[in-house]
C-alpha cells in the first residue's frame, strides 16, 4: 500500500532565490501547508543562490533534460527564458482570471500578447531619507526632494550644515536607470522596449539617458555622492545609510522593513519618498522589480497543473499580504491591498503608502511595462560600469557613446542565436 502511494505522488520542485532565513522560511512554511492539504503533491523548495546563478543553472538543468518543475526568475530574465525554450506559458496549463493582479505588475509579464509567468515578490525603487539629519541641515522632512535639481539643492545644505554626512548614495545598478528612462517615458531599448519586435539597440543617445548620466556628474560635482565602490552592492549601500553616512538613499520597497528596523537600531528616524526624477518631467510611473514564476515545458502535466497550482496558492489574497507585511514587497493582487487596508496595515505604517501611491499612479506605456533584453545581464553591467566612469572623471557624452556601444554590441550578438 505504501508502495502504491509513492507511486502516486507528484513532487514539484520549486528553485527560488531567497538565501535569508526570513523569506526562505516563508516560503518553506507555504509549501508545508500546501503539502499537509495535498497529500499526492510535494512541493519541494530548493534555494538556488541570486536570481543570475538560479537562472544559469536552471538553463543547464534544461539541456541536460532535468528542469526543475518551476523557477522563480527575475523579472530581466524574462526575454532570456522565453528565448530558452525550457517554459510553457501558464495560460496553456489553465485558464487563470487576471484581473485581480495590479496592472503595472501583469504589464510587465505580459509578452506577444501572452502571460508567461505568474508574479511572484514586487518591488520598484523609493527614496529613503534620515529625518533626524535633514532637520539638522535645516530641511523638511514632510518635504523630501522629488526631482534632481531638489536633490542637488537639499545636498547644498547638507554640506553647509557640516554634518559628517555624504547627500546621497545608492547602488550602482542599471535597474535604477530603467526606471529613470520610464519615468520620462522613454524605452531604454528601441521597438518599443523590445515588446513590439526583438530589441536591436538601445536608447543610450536619447536626451533621456544623457539627464541620467549628467546626474551623477552633477553628484561627483558636488561631492555629494558615496558608494562603496563595488557595482549592484545593495547591502553595501543600505549599509551606509543606515550607519548615517549618507542623508538620503534610492533603493527598492522591498527593503522598507528591514532598512527601517536598521535605522531604529542606529538612532534615527527614517522616511520614504518618491524616487526623485529629472527636473521638468511628467512623472510616468515606475517598471516593476522583483521575479515571477515560470513552469517548466516538458514534465508531465500533472507536475506542471500541482506547480500552478501551488504558485497560485502562495500568491493568493491572504499570502500574499502577509509576504508584503513580512518583507516590505508588494502583494501583486488588487484583493490583498483592500485586505490590508482593511486590516488597518497602512495607518500602522505609512511608509508603505508612498510606494503603493507611486506604484498604482503609473502610466501604462511601452516604456513603463519594462524593457524585454535577452543580453539584460550584460547590459546592465554595461551601464553601471558607464556610471562608474562618469563619476571617476568620463565625460557625459563620452561615458554614454562608449556605453550605448557595448549595450548594442551585446544585443546583436545576443540576437545573432535567434535568425
Amino acid at each position: 500500500m505504501s508502495l502504491q502511494f509513492a507511486a502516486a505522488q507528484t513532487t514539484v520542485e520549486f528553485w527560488y532565490s531567497f538565501g535569508d532565513a526570513k523569506r526562505s522560511g516563508w516560503v518553506q512554511a507555504r509549501a508545508d501547508e500546501y503539502n499537509k492539504a495535498h497529500p499526492g503533491v510535494v512541493i519541494k523548495p530548493v534555494y538556488k543562490g541570486s536570481y543570475n546563478d538560479s537562472l544559469q543553472a536552471t538553463i543547464l538543468a534544461g539541456r541536460q533534460g532535468k528542469s526543475p518543475a518551476m523557477v522563480q526568475i527575475f523579472e530581466v530574465g524574462s526575454q532570456l527564458a522565453l528565448d530558452s525554450g525550457m517554459f510553457q506559458p501558464i495560460s496553456s496549463i489553465k485558464k487563470i482570471d487576471y484581473s485581480d493582479y495590479l496592472k503595472p505588475v501583469i504589464n510587465y509579464y505580459t509578452i506577444n500578447g501572452k502571460i508567461n509567468s505568474l508574479p511572484f515578490n514586487s518591488s520598484s525603487p523609493v527614496l529613503y531619507f534620515n529625518k533626524d539629519l535633514m532637520q539638522k541641515a535645516g530641511l523638511n522632512p514632510k518635504q523630501p526632494p522629488t526631482t534632481y535639481g531638489g536633490l542637488l539643492a537639499a545636498c547644498k545644505k547638507i554640506q553647509a550644515a557640516k554634518l559628517g554626512a555624504t547627500c546621497f548614495g545608492m547602488s550602482l545598478n542599471g535597474w535604477f536607470v530603467e526606471q529613470w528612462m520610464a519615468e520620462q517615458g522613454a524605452t531604454l531599448l528601441n521597438n518599443a522596449n523590445g515588446r513590439q519586435g526583438r530589441a536591436t539597440e538601445s536608447n543610450l543617445n536619447s536626451p533621456a539617458a544623457a539627464k541620467i548620466f549628467q546626474f551623477f556628474k552633477d553628484l561627483k560635482d558636488a561631492n555629494a555622492f558615496t558608494y562603496s565602490g563595488k557595482l549592484e552592492d545593495w547591502d553595501g549601500s543600505d549599509a551606509i545609510f543606515t550607519n548615517q553616512k549618507t542623508v538620503f538613499h534610492i533603493t527598492s520597497t522591498a527593503d522598507i522593513g528591514n532598512i527601517n528596523a536598521a535605522a531604529t537600531k542606529s538612532g534615527f528616524k527614517m522616511g520614504v519618498g518618491v524616487l526623485p526624477i529629472p527636473d521638468s518631467t511628467k512623472r510616468n510611473g515606475v517598471v516593476i522589480g522583483g521575479a515571477s514564476l515560470w513552469i517548466s515545458k516538458n514534465i508531465p502535466k500533472a507536475q506542471a497543473e500541482s506547480a500552478l497550482d501551488f504558485a497560485l496558492y502562495m500568491t493568493n489574497t491572504k499570502n500574499m499580504a502577509d509576504w508584503h507585511k513580512l518583507t516590505g514587497y508588494y502583494p501583486v493582487r488588487q484583493s490583498s491591498i483592500n485586505l490590508l487596508r482593511n486590516q488597518g496595515w497602512f495607518l500602522q505604517t505609512p511608509l508603505q503608502l508612498v510606494a503603493f501611491n507611486q506604484l498604482l499612479k503609473t502610466v501604462p506605456s511601452p516604456a513603463t511595462a519594462g524593457a524585454l533584453n535577452g543580453a539584460a545581464i550584460e547590459s546592465r553591467k554595461d551601464i553601471e560600469e558607464g556610471l562608474q566612469k562618469v563619476l571617476s572623471g568620463t565625460p557625459v557624452d563620452d561615458a554614454l557613446k562608449e556605453t550605448k556601444t557595448r549595450v548594442d554590441a551585446a544585443l546583436k550578438e545576443y540576437n545573432s542565436n535567434f535568425k
